[in-house]
């Protein structure tokens, strides 16, 4: 039966046949089957496969993509039956079995949100002398830090962005629950206090080491609570932390996206309370925005340098060209970068944005592709280079040379 079934011409009478009648008692049961597995294979054959035509625009995008990239999802109809699943062999390798789980990752999250007990304080501006009085008021339920089970508790406080005003409270000896009461005088003029922020570090004291860090608050609203005309109490969670946090200032830029057109317009509108970099006590910013696939760096641009400022206004847009399908690929990272004449051009700090990024870098994405034609603006806040970005500050100055992605090389000349 299975030698006359690869015939042909038996194979079209058979096919004639099951037109007059799929239910025939004439034909028999393995028959018929025989016929349906070849017509749906038939079928296949006939399906178009091929990508439809893109626009000009993206073939360079998509020249630096993997080849899996570039072949889009065939709907093949639900009429096809769902292919079953083939069973495993003994001896076979089952790579699921063999995934890790990210143990260290998951610590680590847990500790970057855990609470290290809670601190109260009271904020007050004084209108006549113009200066803002924090007065740290106690502490309560901190970590022990000693192996007596106990901790020698002090406070350190910054208005940010301001660090070389630096003020701290008396320490506190063997205790987990301390009541500092001191007040501390900060001057500063009243339309400014809307930049500022209060960051508050917890140590324990050690005679014969490096103090240790029990946690810390950070206050970027000083008016959340009221309009500090009248001392108000305030009490706040303390924040795991193993080293105080450098604050390198903020970007402001905007995201457009055009799905018809595939073009990402990322305008830099301006920064403001950047690290110094220089000896001068300014930077010479500059704003570089990389394209990423993969991790992969497909595409760079940067805008004009600022001289002499720590808050400089850009108004620059820059535009990518980018598929609508490939969005979900891409990212985009931002550097705010010093300028120097002599050496290396420094990384300030940097912030990423795109569907795998956190936090706020993803939530800005995200609205940029719910509300498409429309820019969306926000704060970011800079942080420092992390060692999966160490490869852009290594390099950082060979970007900055070129003008755009490195041309393939000519071929040697016979």
């Amino acid at each position: 039966m299975a030698d006359k079934l690869k015939d042909p011409s038996t194979l079209g009478f058979l096919e004639a046949a099951v037109k007059i009648s799929h239910t025939s008692p004439d034909i028999p049961a393995e028959v018929q089957m025989s016929v349906k597995e070849h017509i749906m294979r038939h079928t296949r054959l006939q399906r178009q496969t091929t990508e439809p035509a893109s626009s000009t625009r993206h073939t360079s995008f998509k020249r630096h993509l993997p080849r899996q990239m570039h072949v889009s999802s065939v709907d093949y109809g639900n009429e096809l039956p769902p292919a079953a699943e083939q069973p495993t062999s003994i001896g076979r390798i089952k790579p699921e079995l063999y995934k890790q789980k990210s143990v260290d990752g998951d610590d680590a999250k847990s500790e970057a949100t855990k609470s290290c007990g809670k601190i109260n304080f009271s904020l007050r501006y004084d209108y006549e002398t113009e200066t803002l009085i924090v007065r740290i008021l106690k502490a309560f339920d901190l970590p022990a830090k000693d192996f007596c089970g106990s901790s020698d508790p002090y406070v350190k406080i910054y208005l940010l962005p301001d660090r070389k005003c630096k003020l701290q409270t008396r320490v506190h000896r063997k205790t987990l629950n301390p009541t500092f009461d001191e007040n501390f005088h900060f001057p500063v003029p009243y339309e400014e206090l809307a930049d500022r922020k209060l960051h508050l570090s917890v140590f324990d004291f050690d005679r014969f080491s490096r103090h240790d860090m029990i946690g810390e608050v950070i206050m970027d609203n000083l008016f959340e609570a009221s309009d500090l005309s009248r001392e108000t109490s305030i009490w706040k969670d303390i924040q795991y932390a193993t080293s105080e946090s450098v604050d390198l200032g903020e970007i402001m830029f905007s995201l457009c996206y055009l799905p018809t057109a595939g073009r990402l317009t990322l305008t830099v509108i301006k920064c403001r309370n950047l690290k110094a970099m220089d000896i001068t006590g300014y930077s010479d910013p500059y704003v570089k925005v990389s394209l990423l696939c993969d991790g992969r760096r497909l595409k760079k641009k940067k805008t004009t340098i600022k001289k002499n400022t720590l808050n400089p206004v850009y108004n620059e847009a820059i535009i990518f060209d980018i598929p609508p399908e490939n969005m979900d690929q891409v990212s985009l990272l931002i550097s705010v970068m010093d300028y120097d004449r002599v050496g290396h051009n420094e990384i300030i700090g940097v912030c990423r944005v795109g569907i795998n990024a956190e936090g706020l870098g993803r939530d800005h994405w995200n609205e940029m592709l719910a509300y498409p034609r429309k820019p969306i603006a926000h704060w970011h806040s800079l942080v420092e280079v992390k060692k999966s970005f160490k490869e852009w500050q290594g390099r950082a100055a060979s970007f900055d040379s070129e003008s755009s992605c490195p041309s393939p090389k000519p071929p040697p000349t016979p």
